[in-house]
């Protein structure tokens, strides 16, 4: 070959070498070093910061130069989001074999319930009892209970459901999973619907579940029934954490609807209540906070929905926020579209 030729495929060579480094680089820069990434709802949505792969769990973290999260940016629904939905909640098995059990008490340590599609409830004096890829429509207050004295109770991978304008309660049904004991219970990739309060209890571990279309109704006492996602009312033996759930409360403020999650004072104070990266829509107030004794209570990154209400709720994303309180912290909290949420000043 011609030594005047060498420099032209020298630089043919480079020139193939640089696109290949760029193509390589984009390669990497949008895909997360390989691992596939989604971008839903078009471009409009494709904020670096907020492409998760569906069904992942956990939500992507941004990076202020103040350690927060950034804000993400066109958040059109949860599992845009990288929220739990109806496709990464419920049971993970096809065929679920049915059990008219009514409203059976479950007494034997240890048991198991798996693979069962139960039209009643499940009243718990016993440990440790696990309800798992299953199904519960319930004809009872409630679908699932624990009783004081018993401990250990975990609720995963299942659906808890009722029929509207057939539950106990003049046609309503309260609660998907009630905690009595003083025990934590865990609630973990549910998905749960109609209860009034669906997740009551002031102590233990709910994450990844997916509370929605709750159904309001008047009470045996013929008032509207208020109606919460989450509910504690105070006094918890042990410490609370709601992480890394959807939880919406569609019910009209003017039926009954208190909030998304409702931290009450009503039996004692609210303290160590953790309210972590979830995705919030509704109530009168999306959240309320717990009140002026409240402590230990740390509301951190979640995302307010203008779902339902242009504020999250139909007066404002937070209530009863106590900024004195021992331990409490806000911090990181947005609506759906990046705005930051602060709570009102006292």
């Amino acid at each position: 070959m011609s030594p005047l030729a060498r420099p032209g495929r020298r630089r043919t060579l480079l020139t193939a070498t640089l696109l290949a480094v760029v193509l390589l680089f984009s390669l990497f820069t949008f895909t997360g070093l390989g691992q596939q990434v989604f971008c839903l709802g078009g471009a409009a949505l494709c904020d670096a910061r907020a492409l998760t792969a569906p069904g992942a769990s956990g939500t992507p973290k941004g990076g202020g130069d103040d350690g927060k999260p950034g804000a993400r940016k066109g958040c059109a629904s949860p599992r845009a989001c990288g929220y739990p939905d109806a496709t990464t909640t419920g049971p993970r098995i096809a065929t679920l074999t049915p059990q008219s059990t009514g409203n059976a008490a479950i007494r034997t340590d240890g048991t198991v319930i798996k693979g069962w599609d139960i039209t009643g409830s499940l009243d718990i004096y016993a440990d440790n009892v696990t309800v798992i890829d299953s199904r519960i429509t319930s004809t009872n207050w409630w679908g699932i209970n624990l009783r004081p004295g018993y401990s250990g109770l975990r609720v995963l991978h299942t659906t808890i459901t009722a029929v509207p304008g057939k539950g106990p309660d003049n046609g309503g049904s309260d609660y998907a999973v009630s905690n009595m004991s003083t025990s934590p219970v865990e609630v973990g990739y549910c998905d749960i619907a109609v209860f009034g309060d669906a997740l009551s209890m002031g102590q233990g571990d709910l994450h990844d579940n997916y509370v929605h279309d709750i159904t309001p109704f008047r009470n045996l006492g013929g008032e509207w029934q208020h109606t919460n996602a989450v509910i504690s009312n105070g006094g918890g033996k042990g410490k609370l954490t709601i992480r890394h759930n959807t939880l919406l409360n569609p019910t009209p403020a003017d039926k009954g609807a208190s909030a998304a999650v409702g931290l009450f004072a009503d039996s004692a104070p609210v303290t160590h209540t953790v309210v972590d990266d979830n995705w919030l829509a509704g109530g009168a107030y999306t959240l309320y906070a717990g009140g002026k004794d409240a402590t230990g209570i740390e509301v951190t990154d979640n995302v307010f929905s203008s779902q339902y209400y242009p504020q999250g709720g139909k007066y404002g994303p937070v209530a009863y926020w106590n900024p004195t309180g021992e331990g409490n912290v806000w911090r990181g909290n947005r609506m759906a579209d990046g705005t930051p949420v602060a709570p009102p000043k006292p």
